[in-house]
């Protein structure tokens, strides 16, 4: 267990590799769409959230 925690850490150039290997993959075109559907999901999931709160007010 004490060997897993140096690959935790995560720094520059180990991010820098993260990013040219999503490039790769995906390619500079899709990118933006990945990101634009995770933008959304994250709205829609921070709505629900808000609407989970409000029908708890309403309960109390």
């Amino acid at each position: 267990m004490i060997l897993a925690i140096p690959f935790l850490a995560i720094g520059p150039w180990q991010i820098a590799v993260i990013v040219v290997l999503v490039l790769l993959l995906f390619g500079g075109k899709k990118i933006p769409e990945l990101m634009r559907g995770l933008g959304s999901g994250i709205k829609e999931f921070k709505d629900a959230s808000k609407e989970d709160d409000k029908l708890e007010e309403k309960k109390d």
